[in-house]
């Protein structure tokens, strides 16, 4: 099982890109890889034709997981995931600031 999701933001931790803050466009489960928006993509410009306008393609690459990790919303730096089961829901939190994640908001503040 992942501990991210989609539209988490998390930070690049080893590789040319390290340090860099980006959101997750979409997870590839079976090879571990993921999309990072606004990190990883190429800009293609394609020419006018007779049958096609002219328009830009972005294609994105895939980064590997292990060299990702989530970013705390609450302290801004980066941080672990862990699970808490409250009131028999299961809630993603991050390790350092006990702040639980929810669709990339911060909703309660387990203590």
């Amino acid at each position: 099982m992942l501990k991210f999701k989609n539209s988490d933001k998390v930070i690049i931790i080893s590789g040319q890109y390290k340090g860099r803050i980006g959101k997750i466009i979409k997870i590839f489960k079976n090879e571990n890889r993921a999309y990072i928006s606004s990190i990883f993509h190429k800009k293609k410009y394609i020419k006018n034709n007779k049958i096609i306008h002219g328009y830009k393609l972005i294609k994105y690459f895939k980064i590997n997981i292990s060299n990702i990790s989530i970013l705390d919303p609450k302290l801004k730096i980066r941080t672990r995931i862990g699970f808490k089961i409250i009131n028999g829901k299961k809630f993603r939190i991050c390790k350092k600031s006990k702040t639980i994640l929810s669709n990339n908001k911060t909703k309660y503040v387990y203590t």
